[in-house]
């Protein structure tokens, strides 16, 4: 039988549907028109990118679902190679991995049970997706010689080290081992900030999957509200010196600088905005 280890290991998020915003706009034609479009770009990217396997083609599908579902990407300062680094995001959403994706070709790690998804685990497993099982420790350092492997050889790896969502004024810590990665791959870590926003600039928490949400539910919000933009702000590297812990603490700093979120306090996320 496998050990698992106490359930007080896994990632946890105090945040809830409650942390949301009620939708702006009721659900109309707008809605399903995304909707439909919504479908058209996913089919499209599920029967192409087996066929494909071209990292530059996944981005445009990717790109072109953001816009299906009414969502704004604004990179300030513009992106950069992100050849064998490891990628560090804060988590709010499902959209996060979309943005990512669009912004430049990377493998991102995602839980196990992402693969078993209807059509979204097939996607993910396409993509070149490294799946992790959070519940275990017998085969995590198995995955971390599969990402230092993936990175030795000019891979992009993308991980959300909170190890689950939070609503955006509230964020957990990042956890370590994926840093290990790094330090054994010699490869710098690139912290990334993601920030939900509307067409104003006022920050929101509209898109944030959190609590009980069903990934149809978060969906369904996303396209009721209109505009809708998804910041990355993609901050200096770090350099793979040190420990994992130092590692972590380094880019977990960058990232809560960024978007003025302390990470690691289980406070009440305040009112919906």
């Amino acid at each position: 039988m496998d050990h698992q280890v106490p359930s007080s290991w896994l990632p946890l998020s105090p945040c809830t549907p409650t942390c949301l915003p009620p939708p702006v706009v009721p659900a109309g034609l707008t809605q399903a028109l995304r909707l439909v479009a919504v479908a058209a770009v996913l089919l499209t990217t599920l029967v192409t990118v087996p066929v494909v396997r071209r990292g530059p083609w996944l981005s445009a599908c990717c790109r072109g679902l953001l816009r299906a579902v009414g969502v704004r990407l604004r990179v300030p300062g513009g992106a950069r190679d992100w050849r064998g680094v490891l990628v560090v995001a804060n988590h709010v959403s499902w959209i996060d991995v979309l943005a990512l994706t669009a912004l430049s070709p990377v493998r991102l790690v995602a839980k196990r049970e992402v693969g078993q998804w209807p059509l979204i685990g097939r996607l993910a497993r396409s993509a070149g997706a490294l799946f992790i099982d959070r519940a275990g420790l017998r085969a995590l350092p198995g995955t971390i010689a599969e990402l230092t492997v993936a990175m030795r050889r000019g891979d992009a790896v993308a991980v959300f080290p909170e190890g689950t969502t939070w609503c955006g004024t509230a964020a957990g810590p990042f956890r370590r081992a994926a840093f290990q990665a790094a330090l054994q791959a010699g490869a710098p870590v690139r912290p990334v900030a993601i920030c939900f926003r509307y067409r104003d600039g006022t920050p929101t928490k509209a898109a944030a999957f959190v609590g009980a949400q069903s990934l149809l539910d978060s969906m369904l919000r996303v396209l009721r509200t209109p505009g809708l933009t998804c910041e990355l702000t993609i901050l200096p590297d770090v350099a793979p010196i040190g420990d994992r812990r130092s590692l972590a603490r380094r880019a977990e700093a960058a990232v809560a600088l960024a978007t003025g979120v302390e990470h690691g306090s289980r406070s009440p996320c305040g009112l919906a905005t």
